[in-house]
């Protein structure tokens, strides 16, 4: 082979190099957007778990205090008709 076939190969050799590189920068910069979106995802559905988590306990506050304030008012209830008995 004369010098002018390995020039070629080596620029043959040397734009595949280049190419393969290039492909392999532009993959990685897209599985690395991928991550960060999914991340990003991951961190929204945390915030919303925490969210609705917080809402539920308030809801089980509220339901007991409903609860207790329910017996209370039977109890007087209860009470009155006991009383309106004695009464008649």
């Amino acid at each position: 082979m004369n010098t002018d076939a390995w020039g070629i190969i080596f620029v043959i050799a040397l734009f595949t190099l280049i190419t393969v590189l290039i492909v392999v920068l532009v993959w990685q910069a897209f599985a690395t957007w991928r991550a960060r979106a999914s991340v990003a995802r991951e961190e929204a559905y945390q915030k919303l778990a925490e969210r609705s988590t917080a809402a539920q306990e308030r809801t089980a506050e509220e339901q007991h205090r409903i609860s207790e304030d329910l017996g209370e008012l039977r109890n007087r209830v209860n009470n009155i008709e006991r009383l309106l008995r004695e009464v008649e």
